[in-house]
């Protein structure tokens, strides 16, 4: 992944080494990040229960983080690069987009939405227009979930920025709504599901913009970003932990979901067709 052209972030936090929170909500990519009480504001240890999510691994304590470690780095010209794609798209349809704050921690971070907790992974709150990610997450995704390499980072961001356009254009709102009539929304055809699908399916469209526009793709890229979404399908997942698959309990889609949802964004980089809700028949 060719990182020249993209430009670093000005919209960004570096809370680490900034003393740690309580016990708190997590994240990301939708790997443990509860989608239902983010947008409900439910406590989220309330949900989480024996759900079938890994146990956070242990982190090992690195030397004190500096400016230029080069996942921060990565990581704000990622940022960078979706909010002048996202740009472009808001502009084209007659709106601005309103970039989210890029919030780096570690240990604990209070956000708009809770606590965060680092071992819990990247996230957004809608609250506070902030993602929130503690770049140890990335050893995490490489060792433990096996999904190496820059681009599968980029994706993990792009997903989280996935969310941020949710909540810019209403959708989150929207599908608060219809959480709150039907009593929740989890399930493999689940609103949560088809929430998290679409911000995969946005992360596709920024993928296939963004290369359009600074040509950063190299060979091997889009193999290390489906790998990463594959690797956090809810199936994958439980198979992992449980041994064996509950649809029910699903929160952001199978693995196969996942893969399909981000190559579609990729292959027509329109938002239009990142309708997950119609497609499973669901009006918002």
């Amino acid at each position: 992944m060719r990182l020249d052209d993209l430009r670093e972030t000005t919209n960004v936090e570096d809370r680490r080494g900034l003393p740690g929170g309580r016990i708190a909500i997590g994240g990301g990519i939708g790997l443990i990040i509860v989608i239902v009480s983010l947008l409900l504001g439910v406590d989220p240890t309330l949900l989480l229960g024996d759900r079938g999510e890994p146990a956070p691994a242990p982190r090992t304590q690195s030397a004190a983080p500096g400016a230029e470690d080069p996942d921060f780095v990565l990581s704000k010209r990622v940022v960078g690069a979706t909010e002048d794609v996202w740009s472009d798209i808001f502009s084209a349809s007659g709106g601005r987009y309103q970039p989210a704050t890029f919030t780096v921690y570690d240990r604990g971070a209070e956000t708009g939405c809770g606590y965060g907790q680092s071992a819990m992974g990247p996230f957004y709150c809608p609250a506070d227009q902030r993602v929130y990610l503690d770049l140890a997450f990335f050893q995490e995704l490489s060792g433990r979930f096996g999904a190496p390499g820059d681009f599968a980072k980029a994706y993990v961001i792009a997903h989280e920025i996935g969310h941020h356009v949710q909540n810019l254009t209403g959708t989150s709102a929207r599908v608060q709504a219809a959480m709150q009539r039907a009593g929740g929304g989890e399930g493999d055809n689940g609103l949560s599901v088809r929430t998290e699908l679409q911000a995969d399916c946005y992360a596709g469209v920024w993928t296939r913009r963004a290369d359009e526009r600074f040509h950063f793709l190299e060979s091997g890229d889009i193999d290390e970003g489906l790998a990463a979404a594959y690797a956090v399908g809810d199936d994958t997942l439980q198979k992992e932990t449980r041994g064996r698959v509950v649809p029910d309990s699903f929160t952001h889609g199978s693995s196969a979901q996942r893969v399909s949802w981000f190559k579609t964004g990729m292959e027509t980089g329109e938002l239009r067709a990142c309708d997950t809700f119609g497609k499973a028949g669901v009006r918002l």
